[in-house]
C-alpha cells in the first residue's frame, strides 16, 4: 500500500468549512488592499510622471520604499513596531490590508505610468487643439486609453496579492494558510490540509487567468 493511501482524504470534508472561513479573509483582503491600491497607485503613478520635483521626489521614495522591501517585514513593521509609535494596537485583519494595499500600490503606480506613458503623445496633443484643459484632456482622452491597457497588468497584480496574504498568517490575520494551520496542528493531519489549501490557491488562480485572458482577448479585438 502506498504512503499517500495511509492518508484520511475524506476527513478534509470536516474542516471544508474553516478552509472556507479563511478562504473568505484571503479574499476580502486581497479585494479590498487591491482597492487602496488601485487609488494610491494612480496617485503616485501619476505623481512619477508629474514636473512638480517635490511630488515627484514623494511618489518615487513611496514606489521604491515598498518595492524594495518584503511584504513580509512590512507586515511585521506595521502589526508589531507602528503600534508603539502611534500608542495603539492595529487590528489584524485592519494591518493585513493596510499591508497589501500599501504593497500593492506601489507596483500599480508603475503599472499607471507605463500604461500613461504609453499613449501617443500626440493624443494630448489633439485634446489641447480641441480647446480641452491638460486636466480634461488627461480625464477624457489619456486615461481612458491607458486604463484598458492596465487591465492585464492589475489583474497580474491581484494574483500577487492574493499569493501574499499568505504571508499575512504571521500577523494573525484569518486568511487561508492561518485557518490550516490551526487545522493541521489541532488534527495532525498536516499532508491531507496543506494538500487542500495548495488546491484552493491553484483553482483561484488559475480561473482568475482564465478571466484575465477572456478580458484581454475582448480587448484587443
Amino acid at each position: 500500500m502506498s504512503r499517500l493511501a495511509q492518508f484520511n482524504w475524506l476527513g478534509v470534508i470536516d474542516y471544508i468549512p474553516a478552509l472556507l472561513q479563511g478562504l473568505y479573509y484571503t479574499l476580502l483582503v486581497s479585494v479590498v488592499g487591491l482597492v487602496i491600491g488601485f487609488v494610491l497607485g494612480a496617485i503616485f503613478g501619476l505623481g512619477r510622471i508629474s514636473r512638480n520635483k517635490i511630488v515627484y521626489g514623494i511618489s518615487t521614495a513611496y514606489i521604491e520604499l515598498l518595492r524594495g522591501t518584503p511584504v513580509l517585514v512590512q507586515a511585521i513593521w506595521i502589526y508589531f513596531a507602528l503600534p508603539l509609535i502611534i500608542g495603539f494596537n492595529i487590528p489584524s485583519l485592519t494591518a493585513g490590508i493596510v499591508v497589501i494595499g500599501l504593497n500593492s500600490g506601489a507596483y500599480i503606480a508603475e503599472i499607471v505610468r507605463g500604461a500613461v506613458q504609453s499613449v501617443e503623445k500626440g493624443q494630448m496633443e489633439a485634446g489641447r487643439s480641441l480647446g480641452l484643459s491638460q486636466h480634461l484632456t488627461m480625464r477624457y482622452v489619456i486615461w481612458p486609453q491607458a486604463f484598458k491597457r492596465m487591465i492585464p497588468p492589475l489583474g497580474n497584480q491581484f494574483i500577487i496579492s492574493i499569493k501574499d496574504t499568505s504571508l499575512l498568517s504571521v500577523i494573525l490575520v484569518p486568511e487561508l494558510i492561518f485557518q490550516g494551520r490551526l487545522v493541521a496542528s489541532n488534527h495532525f493531519n498536516a499532508v491531507e490540509i496543506y494538500t487542500t489549501v495548495a488546491i484552493f490557491y491553484l483553482v483561484i488562480t488559475l480561473t482568475l487567468s482564465k478571466v484575465l485572458n477572456i478580458m484581454e482577448k475582448r480587448l484587443t479585438h
